[in-house]
């Protein structure tokens, strides 16, 4: 390919990448809450696989460090009941989407405030809510990590009895 060509392209950042994605554009005016809904509702299996993959992410991690710490250490390490864990990832999702409703409420909310400012404030809302749910679901992971670390130089920096 031509080298002209190439540095003559425009490159744009990841961000003008995601601000021009059809989950972020309202190329159509909305006109009625049925609309606004919709717009909403169209979206929410996309929320749903971003949030879902980083909750299949953060249970891998925090598996691996569970069973890591319990080879370690078998005899300090209890791995408790073993509904508890998908009994708390249902209940996350459901909150999770409890939570994705509330962003069509307080749309309804902005339209009826201030109808000039809704379809930029659905756009914003829905990408800044992604990006906080997939960090938020994320944080488990980073917590088990880091504990997981810590736990690590400590089984082995920690001092031997001899007998």
């Amino acid at each position: 390919m031509d080298e002209a060509l190439l540095s003559s392209t425009p490159r744009q950042s990841i961000f003008g990448s995601i601000r021009s994605s059809h989950l972020l554009r309202r190329d159509v005016p909305v006109t009625s809450i049925r609309d606004a809904i919709g717009w909403w509702e169209s979206r929410r299996i996309p929320f749903n696989l971003i949030v879902g993959s980083a909750g299949i992410l953060t249970c891998i991690c925090c598996a691996v460090v569970l069973v890591a710490a319990s080879i370690l250490d078998p005899s300090e390490f209890d791995m408790g009941s073993p509904l508890v864990g998908p009994i708390l990832i249902l209940l996350y999702g459901a909150l999770a989407n409890i939570c994705y409703t509330g962003g069509w409420v307080a749309e309804l909310v902005i339209r009826k405030l201030w109808p000039h400012e809704a379809d930029r404030f659905a756009t914003s809302s829905w990408f800044l809510g992604v990006v906080f749910s997939a960090l938020l679901t994320l944080a488990p992971a980073v917590v088990f990590l880091l504990a997981g670390l810590f736990g690590l130089g400590h089984h082995f920096l920690r001092p031997t009895h001899a007998p």
